[in-house]
């Protein structure tokens, strides 16, 4: 594996963050250079991607508990809108969420929705930013997760 596609949105920053240094840190302990793909660029236009790839997502709702009042999901829908346009979502092999721990329930549950309505699988989360040791330990899960879609494909 020596190319790694990542489809993302950010809006404050933080997951721009994490993917920045997560695509430094795959360059140089695994060679592995990444293409990513910030939706919040493209301003609603879709294309079809040919190629395998993970989607890292942030958590933004309004109304509801995260568990039996319902919620809406607010600024991120053209990520939703982008994995399904041309069935891209066939070719994600998984998800990572990222959000804020003072949320409780409602925590990464944008990503947990979405691995329900697309059936992919949450790889990982990590908070704000992310650690070093987020990275490092979403790194590995993601590698191995692609092995093993590569193989299913």
């Amino acid at each position: 594996m020596s190319d790694l596609t990542i489809v993302f949105i950010s809006l404050s920053g933080n997951t721009l963050s994490f993917v920045k240094r997560l695509s430094l840190y795959l360059e140089g302990k695994y060679n592995i250079q990444t293409k990513p793909i910030n939706i919040k660029e493209l301003k609603h236009t879709t294309f079809p991607v040919e190629d395998d790839f993970v989607t890292i997502l942030p958590t933004y709702l309004e109304g509801g508990n995260g568990l039996d009042s319902g919620d809406v999901e607010i600024l991120t829908n053209p990520l939703g809108d982008f994995l399904e346009a041309h069935d891209n979502f066939k070719h994600c092999f998984g998800i990572i969420g990222s959000g804020n721990r003072n949320f409780n329930n409602q925590y990464c549950l944008t990503a947990k929705q979405y691995e329900k309505r697309f059936g992919f699988p949450m790889l990982g989360d990590f908070e704000l930013r992310g650690t070093s040791a987020d990275i490092e330990r979403l790194a590995k899960i993601i590698i191995e997760q692609k092995k093993t879609f590569q193989g299913q494909s």
